[in-house]
Order: structure tokens, then sequence, then C-alpha cells
């Protein structure tokens, strides 16, 4: 699958960084499929900061190669794993869905969806918003492997977890993280608590499902009304 060459870069580019960190930054250099939107998402950052620092003048033209500054950034991240490659707001055919009665269980099942997938203003919100108090159980959306656990400046305490099929789902401004990189978890098991870590306003839940690490609406994956929806 496409996320086991993320898996395994994520065990190389931990570490600090040869050029130093602090409020300076580190020097990141740019991977095939990597834009200065996705780099600065993974660090924390805006794509307008990172082209004013390193005077960029068109944010869309980057290199493969090239080195970029990221301000204060400490350590270098794996930007493939950590966010898509892009996003897709169409319903996937039934064909495409993973076998079983619930594919996907909402990982909040008395939360309040209150923000939604889709365009934010000159970016995109790549999963849902699941509002609910400080500490509340966050639970597997399906069986899976953790190949992600951080804290990141964004997305604050971060999970991601491999699925079958190429899927994968990201549960983001978590309180604490309660499993670690290679755990296996069944679906509905607790791995998180909800929180306000990262940039969040308010306490909630970030969640994302990813297919072939393209963004894809939880809407169309998750069971509807009546049936554990918030």
């Amino acid at each position: 699958m496409g996320w086991q060459r993320g898996g395994v870069a994520m065990a190389v580019v931990f570490g600090l960084a040869a050029c130093g960190g602090g409020p300076a930054g580190l020097r990141h250099r740019v991977e095939r499929g990597e834009t200065l939107y996705r780099i600065g998402k993974a660090y924390g950052v805006t794509y307008q900061e990172l082209a004013r620092v390193n005077r960029i003048v068109d944010p869309d033209r980057i290199e493969v190669g090239q080195e970029l500054v990221i301000p204060h950034a400490s350590r270098r991240l794996p930007v493939e794993l950590i966010t898509p490659d892009r996003a897709r707001d169409d319903r996937p055919a039934a064909s495409d869905l993973p076998h079983g009665a619930s594919p996907f269980v909402w990982p909040v099942p008395d939360g309040v969806l209150f923000s939604d997938f889709g365009p934010r203003g000159e970016t995109h919100h790549d999963g849902i918003d699941i509002s609910s108090p400080v500490g509340t159980p966050v639970r597997a959306a399906r069986d899976g492997r953790v190949i992600y656990a951080d804290s990141l400046r964004g997305y604050g305490n971060l999970i991601i977890l491999e699925h079958d099929g190429g899927y994968a789902t990201v549960y983001a401004h978590n309180r604490t993280n309660r499993a670690a990189p290679g755990d296996e978890v069944r679906q509905g098991e607790v791995i998180a608590e909800v929180g306000d870590t990262g940039t969040a306003s308010g306490p909630n839940l970030h969640f994302e499902i990813r297919k072939d690490n393209v963004a894809r609406n939880p809407r169309f994956y998750l069971p509807p009304p009546g049936k554990g929806r918030p």
C-alpha cells in the first residue's frame, strides 16, 4: 500500500535536522509530490509565510530537491505521511467501499458535527470536526494499525491509522494519544481522548478518511442518521 512507503520514511526522517532547529527553523528538502501548501500544513505554517520566508514569488512553483527554511521547526517531518496528496468530494461507488456491514463507525458517536469537509477560504478542510467535551473517548473507525502518533503544531496530538484496501483515518487535536506506532487496533477501540491541542477552536476531534492518500468526504463512508452519527 502507498501508506507503507510513508511509514518507512517516517522512521528515517524523524530526529533533528543536521542544520539545527530553534526559532530560525530548519531546512526541508522538497520531495516528489510535495507542495508548499502540504509542507506548511504538516509543519503548522501557512504557505504564505513559507513563501515570504523563502522569497518565493509563485507559491505554486517549487522544485524537487529545493531546500526550504521552515520557521521555528526543530525536526524534519514526513509530509507525505501527514498530509494528503489532494481531496475529492464525489460520492464513492458502492464497489469502492470496504467490505463489511459497517466499514467505518463514528469515532465520537455522541459528538456534534460543526465543521464539514470542503473549501475553507483559500484552503481546504480535508476532514470533519466533531465537537465533544474534553476527555471524551475517541474510537478507531475501523480495524487498523497505528502508523503515526505524535504532537504537531497545527494538528496537535495526532494519530493516523492504516487500514486494508488503501484506506487510512486521521484523528487530531487529541488531549492524549492512547495508542502508539505499530499498535494493532480493533474497530471501536479507544485510541485517544478529545482535546483542543494544536490550532483547534475548542474541544473537538478533527477526523479524516483517506483512500490511496486522497482525502475523501467522511460523510460518504460513515453510518447515516440514527446509526451512531452525530
